[in-house]
């Protein structure tokens, strides 16, 4: 087999140490030579200096976790770095087992065998990491949410049921109340603020509870944890709008899609980056996010259409996002959803709908154009003749006679 990097170096990540391999390959014979690092910083740096050393152009390395970024980032620059996927490099055949994992992943790299995963640029990691911390902070916003709810029921007062939002302004004034000691049902439902669905003596009815000291003190525990928390969410938005910036023109280019707010445009810059030449078709970058069936067949049968485990990050808020676009009227994502629903169910067809959300940004970002909707009447404009042809065999189901002439 032909080798294309006859010098070049395999790392296996751990979190403690890092096992390398130099390869070199002198005339007919090929050296190994294996070493121990540690992660601190001058142990990478020592590193780096052993591959330069080595005379070393290319280095791929295989860890879990986050444990490669730091190697990563002390590597990069100096070498053309290669992070292979574990399972990918299991799957490749002929491995024996008295060769550790450096070696091997060293070999691999010499003939072309790995298959470098998406690493995007500095700038677009930063970027994630916000989005990332930003989507943690607000669940867990929901987790404390839930806890007062339950507080509150266990406090035999039924807010949730009347309220659309426990923290909007109605709902923070009751609590606030609450938490001041008033119990008296006609004062707490003097604080409500704005249109409400539930009359006055139902929201009495409901705010007549029992509330006592144990229930005071977690509700005051978990409002001050909230409010902690979206301070820290303002603090990370405020972080987002500078770390924009230089993506300022692909959001608002995101955002003219239906079902994209300026949350989920940031979410799909920060996952898929602005440059779509990494991925080499829109198919590839489906395949990455794992919106496509997978592929899994044998003697010619189909074992199984379920999609792969992939980024939950991108996929939870693409599913999201084509909720939201299914439920706009007169709209192609909308035809799409229905048209899927009725033959393969609402989940199989949500996620239709959001890997066509992700190949439209796809082209989005790399043609520098707009979303243009195709309207709700493009699966009829296709194929008249096909539609025409379903009517008719349904009125004959149903007992009709049909005459079709063209008008």
């Amino acid at each position: 087999m032909e080798v294309l990097h006859p010098r070049c170096g395999g790392l296996d990540v751990h979190q403690q140490t890092v096992v390398a391999c130099a390869r070199v390959v002198a005339g007919s014979s090929v050296a190994h030579d294996v070493r121990t690092f540690g992660t601190t910083t001058p142990a990478l740096l020592a590193l780096s200096d052993w591959l330069a050393a080595h005379g070393c152009t290319h280095v791929a390395m295989e860890s879990t976790g986050v444990y490669w970024k730091s190697v990563w980032h002390v590597l990069e620059g100096s070498f053309e770095l290669v992070l292979a996927n574990a399972m990918h490099i299991r799957n490749i055949p002929g491995r024996k087992s008295d060769v550790n994992d450096a070696t091997w992943i060293a070999d691999l790299l010499a003939h072309g065998l790995i298959r470098g995963s998406f690493v995007p640029p500095a700038p677009v990691q930063e970027l994630r990491d916000l989005t990332r911390t930003r989507k943690q902070l607000v669940r867990e916003i929901t987790q404390h949410t839930l806890r007062i709810q339950k507080t509150l029921e266990t406090a035999n007062l039924k807010l949730t049921g009347l309220l659309t939002d426990i923290l909007g302004v109605s709902g923070r004034a009751i609590l606030q109340a609450l938490v001041a000691g008033e119990t008296d049902p006609e004062r707490l439902a003097g604080l409500v603020r704005g249109r409400v669905k539930a009359s006055r003596a139902d929201l009495v009815a409901a705010l007549h509870g029992r509330v006592t000291a144990h229930h005071r003190f977690l509700l005051t525990l978990h409002l001050s944890q909230i409010e902690a928390l979206e301070t820290a969410v303002s603090a990370v938005e405020a972080r987002l709008g500078d770390a924009l910036a230089p993506f300022r023109t692909a959001v608002d280019r995101l955002i003219t899609m239906p079902g994209v707010s300026e949350t989920v445009a940031r979410v799909l810059v920060a996952e898929i980056g602005f440059d779509m030449t990494r991925f080499p078709t829109a198919g590839h970058l489906i395949s990455w996010a794992g919106l496509c069936p997978r592929l899994d067949e044998s003697a010619g049968k189909r074992l199984s259409t379920r999609t792969r485990r992939s980024n939950p990050w991108l996929k939870t808020t693409l599913v999201q996002a084509a909720w939201a676009a299914a439920r706009k009227k007169d709209g192609y994502l909308r035809a799409q959803f229905l048209r899927l629903k009725s033959r393969r169910g609402p989940k199989n067809a949500i996620l239709a709908v959001a890997a066509s959300m992700l190949i439209a940004a796809y082209h989005m970002l790399k043609d520098d154009v707009d979303y243009r909707d195709l309207g709700a009447d493009h699966f009829d404009r296709r194929d008249k003749t096909k539609l025409a042809n379903r009517l008719i065999q349904r009125l004959h189901q149903l007992g009709f006679t049909v005459e079709v002439r063209a008008a």
